[in-house]
């Protein structure tokens, strides 16, 4: 098994960057790992540290072309790409798991010098989060045998049918944001947080989600929200004191290494909803 690496864009657009072929091959990759930058002060012969924060990574390597056909291609998904995923797979106990970062490109080259006529350029993207995992499990109620039908894509475990519960334990280094989507009709939706089994964390949403809308809860750094999705495909912003209570600490991210569990009630049964947790790593 050998590592492997990709884009993908916000339409879930996907660019090889393991195929020189049809696409590009990236070569010498570096900065896959972390830094930290520090200070320190002193005090007699002892150095007391008063810094330290993780540094923004950059990923550099060499991206090889067959043809000026496929730089285009290259430069041309990046251009028509709002948003870009760097995929990274790396073989971990015998299988390939896969990692992402949120990256933005900050140069490719372009100098004309071919090497046995492939296309070598130099490629730099910054990194704009850390390295993390898309761990999505959905569930749904049928409602003429009233059965639950579960898509295991992660290490979880569901306690209770009723309750709605999910077990989970965050191994990344940081706290881990969660994505979810319910589907409506549902009444007054609520997400609660247990941490070792007593009660940390609530969030309580005043609304009433219709047939064929949903509620969409994300708490990504930089990118938290409430919102309604309406029939039409439209956001409206749930995150005001008509729906929510701002003495609330409303963003929900899962604790690392502390066994948690999310429940999802509301006034009304919860039928369908979809639940992502993105466990953090500083390096993989």
């Amino acid at each position: 098994m050998v590592r492997k690496f990709k884009l993908i864009n916000e339409k879930g657009q996907e660019f090889s960057l393991m195929n020189i072929h049809e696409a590009c091959l990236l070569t010498d990759p570096s900065g896959l790992g972390y830094e930290y930058d520090t200070g320190y002060q002193q005090l007699g012969n002892t150095f007391v540290q008063t810094v330290r924060n993780i540094t923004q990574g950059k990923i550099e390597g060499t991206a090889n072309f067959l043809s000026y056909t496929n730089y285009k291609k290259f430069v041309d998904f990046i251009e028509d790409s709002n948003s870009l995923k760097f995929s990274y797979k790396v073989p971990l106990d015998g299988v390939l798991k896969e990692f992402l970062k949120d990256v933005e490109i900050q140069s490719l080259g372009k100098s004309e010098i071919q090497l046995n006529g492939i296309i070598s350029e130099s490629i730099v993207f910054n990194c704009l989060t850390l390295w993390y995992e898309e761990n999505t499990t959905v569930y749904t109620i049928v409602p003429q045998t009233n059965e639950i039908r579960w898509n295991f894509r992660w290490d979880s475990r569901f306690t209770d049918y009723d309750l709605r519960r999910l077990s989970y334990i965050n191994k990344g280094h940081v706290e881990a944001p969660i994505l979810i989507e319910i589907d409506g009709h549902v009444v007054n939706p609520e997400i609660q947080l247990y941490v070792e089994g007593e009660l940390y964390q609530t969030v309580k949403i005043t609304a009433d989600i219709a047939q064929y809308e949903k509620l969409l809860y994300g708490t990504k750094e930089n990118d938290f929200y409430i919102n309604k999705q309406n029939t039409d495909g439209t956001l409206t912003s749930l995150f005001d004191l008509d729906h929510i209570n701002f003495e609330n600490d409303n963003v929900i991210r899962i604790p690392k290494n502390r066994s948690c569990e999310l429940r999802l009630t509301a006034d009304n049964e919860v039928l369908n909803a979809k639940v992502t947790i993105l466990p953090q790593y500083k390096a993989v």
